[in-house]
């Protein structure tokens, strides 16, 4: 827990701390860093082992953890407050896809020995600014310290009214296949900062570029619109290994079919015209990862309401298919009536 954050800080902050007594490392680094974060009483000012959290009445708590590690899914030279926003949202994305309202989350950090207190600075703003947007506070945690790359755990958990957490396996016949927001902005964002020379080869000028390197970096979860799934949506998981891959996750749980029209998948300005420039690019964008948007099934008599109410929140929801009855298989209609054939499906770690 955090007594052991600070513990190891003394070597992961390059040494900074040797003449300092355990107290006042305790001091810095909590009041600094991660006290500021831990608003809730129950975290204790983050000076206990453990946190104490009481849900709303009438309520089932909702659980997610996710990791992300340098080198796969940031890059080791990004901002460190971009880091630790992703991180966060990762997770709050899992819960807007369950119709879950965030309550809090713990921290785990692995560190290498070249990370120090400018690094770990920028971390807690941008940690900070998130929670307060989010109103999910900081409940404790761990750091140690790692020879590999940096590593980021949140386990993140929410509140839904009992009985009613939005669960992959409730797509039915009959039901339209909806997303929020836009897919594929993610894989081309990393793709730009892979090869910065791309820009230019997809007609891509610095604004469209920027904000695709921002998408990448920084996910945008739809917690804004996490209530209007629950109330209208049958089945629901978020987007984080490509949409293909993920709706046939869907329909595995759900064991049912879905039919899509691939020229209904919404794509951003900057993703337009990068697959009028390289067409073969779309199979990328539907299937890579680190979207995190929402992907739902809603009956058909609710789509109106659904699709009407996220908008209010400030939220575009796109219908993009049907399903149909089956045994838990996703296809994709081309332009030309065809169904696309996808080389790899879907993002895996251990692929």
């Amino acid at each position: 827990m955090i007594s052991t954050y600070i513990s190891t800080q003394k070597q992961v902050l390059g040494g900074m701390a040797k003449q300092e007594d355990t107290g006042s490392v305790e001091d810095r680094l909590i009041a600094r860093h991660f006290g500021p974060l831990a608003t809730d009483p129950g975290a204790f000012g983050l000076i206990d082992d453990a946190a104490i959290l009481v849900p709303p009445a009438g309520c089932d708590l909702v659980l997610k953890a996710d990791a992300i590690i340098g080198g796969v899914h940031f890059l080791p030279d990004d901002p460190p407050d971009t880091v630790a926003r992703k991180a966060l949202r990762v997770n709050l994305s899992d819960l807007a896809a369950k119709g879950a309202r965030p309550l809090g989350f713990l921290l785990s950090l692995a560190l290498p020995r070249e990370i120090g207190d400018d690094w770990l600075e920028g971390f807690a703003r941008g940690l900070k600014d998130d929670v307060e947007r989010y109103g999910c506070p900081l409940f404790g945690g761990d750091t140690d310290r790692t020879p590999g790359p940096i590593m980021v755990s949140i386990a993140a958990f929410g509140a839904v009214p009992h009985g009613t957490m939005l669960k992959r396996s409730g797509a039915r016949p009959g039901d339209r296949v909806v997303v929020t927001g836009t897919i594929g902005d993610a894989v081309l964002g990393l793709k730009l900062r892979r090869d910065p020379d791309a820009a230019g080869r997809l007609g891509l000028d610095a604004v469209a570029r920027d904000r695709l390197i921002a998408r990448y970096r920084m996910p945008e979860p739809r917690n804004a619109v996490a209530d209007v799934m629950r109330r209208y949506a049958s089945g629901g998981m978020d987007v984080s290994d490509g949409l293909a891959g993920d709706l046939a996750k869907l329909c595995r749980a759900s064991g049912v079919d879905a039919i899509i029209d691939a020229t209904l998948v919404p794509l951003s300005e900057g993703a337009r015209r990068a697959v009028a420039a390289e067409p073969a690019l779309l199979a990328d964008l539907l299937t890579g990862g680190d979207d995190y948007e929402i992907l739902a099934s809603v009956a058909a008599d609710n789509l109106g309401a659904l699709i009407k109410e996220a908008a209010a929140a400030g939220v575009a929801v796109t219908a993009i298919g049907r399903v149909e009855p089956g045994a838990g298989r996703a296809a994709f209609i081309g332009a030309d009536g065809v169904p696309l054939v996808f080389a790899r499906p879907s993002f895996s770690h251990f692929d």
